[in-house]
């Protein structure tokens, strides 16, 4: 006996509820290229990546584990340089969605600049040898030593976010003789989702200053008579999974409109606009993301036409994205421990993983697209529930999906697209050691970032 059924009994029964499972997919085996990294394919039933078998990267890296295609990582990167290159605009590869110092030379190298959010990030960066200018510094609560680094360093831009924090940065700057260039997150009142914009009161949040409280014009003002910080231009960040355009002409209409008047206002004229990232990818086969090269064909002719409608010259345009890159690039790799059978409702599949390499489930009802990864088969689909081995009823990689029927303890499964925000907001709930982060390219692998071990966990408690 099903719990699925319509509420309103078996003659609506052709009408499924909300919650209804999905229908099960044609071929349990198939890797959808909208979901998957370039170039992942199966041989002789298992998944390949990068031209490396699961079995062989379970076998020597073992599981769970962080897979990241880095010819898919560079292969999107480029995609982005050189569409946005195309309109005049640069673009920042958002750190925060996956950063190593791997991945932070394979930004350098196909020609992004960075955005970092904390001084973690920004020792990252600098590690690596990434050119402190070409680094932006993000954060709604930048502490004092964190703006002295990036100050010392000579990152290319900070973006302000409070007055408290341009207090702390007037002091540093006065007190080492710099300059620091700066933009001032606004928040417009606009909050995109998906394929849906809603003007609502998004000021009612942590980041930014809003327009429509005038937080933001004394922001500018203040920073304009500032004898210590170059005011250069304006950031607008409006949400996260964007899958087209709307909410951004919205922002960019109410920022250009904001700019115009503190031309009219203080004969300042702001060179640089920052419309943030946020930009969606396909975790599912029902995700449409928008092409690189259509996304900044339209924004900069979003910018453009407002900015000529304010009788304003055009700023340099940039963006910010991180999950667009990273995120179709990485894939988890899990291994299949318990297979138990709730009788007529669902499997219950448990893995060697779980919330604490990828809490997104379980924070935000994240959707992923799983596949078996180490064998295929025949057997006909069952309904099932990815879970993790956390000590938590919350602790779900994949709500609804169908796997074979045969699936068993020992057999691998892949999670796609969690390249980005996996290994970055990965924890050690019940002190589980954090998986490794494995990249792959033309039929080799190597470590970018070593598991964790029980040692490591004990050496920081002191007893």
């Amino acid at each position: 006996m099903s719990r699925y059924a319509h509420p309103a009994g078996p003659r609506h029964a052709d009408v499924l509820p909300e919650d209804h499972p999905p229908a099960p997919p044609e071929d349990l085996y198939a890797l959808d290229p909208r979901v998957w990294p370039g170039g992942a394919h199966r041989a002789d039933g298992e998944i390949v990546l990068g031209g490396v078998a699961a079995t062989e990267l379970a076998r020597e890296y073992g599981t769970p584990l962080f897979v990241l295609d880095e010819e898919d990582f560079r292969a999107r990167a480029r995609e982005f340089r050189e569409s946005f290159s195309a309109v005049g605009a640069d673009v920042y590869y958002a750190g925060k969605a996956l950063l190593t110092k791997a991945v932070a030379r394979w930004v350098q190298e196909e020609g992004l600049k960075l955005d970092v959010c904390s001084g973690g990030e920004l020792a990252v960066a600098l590690a690596a040898g990434f050119p402190a200018e070409d680094i932006g510094l993000h954060g709604n609560n930048k502490s004092e030593s964190e703006l002295a680094r990036a100050v010392d360093a000579g990152v290319g831009r900070i973006i302000v976010d409070s007055f408290d924090e341009i207090d702390r940065l007037e002091r540093i700057a006065a007190d080492r003789g710099a300059r620091p260039r700066v933009l001032v997150r606004v928040t417009t009142g606009v909050e995109a989702h998906t394929h849906e914009f809603v003007a609502t009161a998004h000021d009612d949040q942590k980041f930014g200053l809003a327009l429509s409280t005038g937080a933001a014009e004394r922001a500018v003002r203040r920073l304009l008579d500032s004898d210590h910080i170059d005011l250069v231009g304006l950031h607008s960040h409006i949400g996260s999974q964007i899958f087209d355009t709307a909410g951004f002409e919205v922002a960019a209409r109410r920022v250009a409109a904001f700019l115009a008047r503190i031309h009219a206002d203080t004969g300042a004229t702001l060179s640089e606009l920052d419309l943030g990232g946020g930009l969606g990818i396909a975790y599912t086969p029902a995700d449409t993301p928008l092409a690189a090269k259509d996304i900044a064909q339209s924004l900069s002719a979003i910018v453009a036409r407002e900015c000529e409608a304010g009788g304003l010259p055009v700023p340099r345009l940039s963006v910010e994205p991180g999950r667009a890159v990273a995120g179709p690039a990485g894939v988890t790799l899990y291994t299949v421990g318990t297979v138990k059978d709730v009788e007529g409702i669902r499997t219950y599949v448990s893995v060697d993983g779980g919330m604490s390499d990828n809490i997104r489930t379980a924070l935000y009802g994240a959707e992923y697209t799983c596949a078996p990864a180490s064998r295929a088969g025949s057997a006909e689909p069952m309904l099932s529930r990815l879970v993790g081995k956390h000590c938590e009823s919350g602790d779900i990689i994949v709500n609804d999906l169908h796997l074979p029927r045969d699936l068993r303890p020992g057999d691998l499964v892949a999670v796609a697209a969690t390249g980005a925000y996996c290994h970055s907001m990965a924890s050690n709930y019940n002190h589980l050691p954090r998986p490794a982060v494995v990249a792959v390219r033309g039929g080799s692998s190597r470590t970018l970032v070593r598991r964790e071990t029980e040692e490591d966990l004990l050496r920081l408690d002191r007893g």
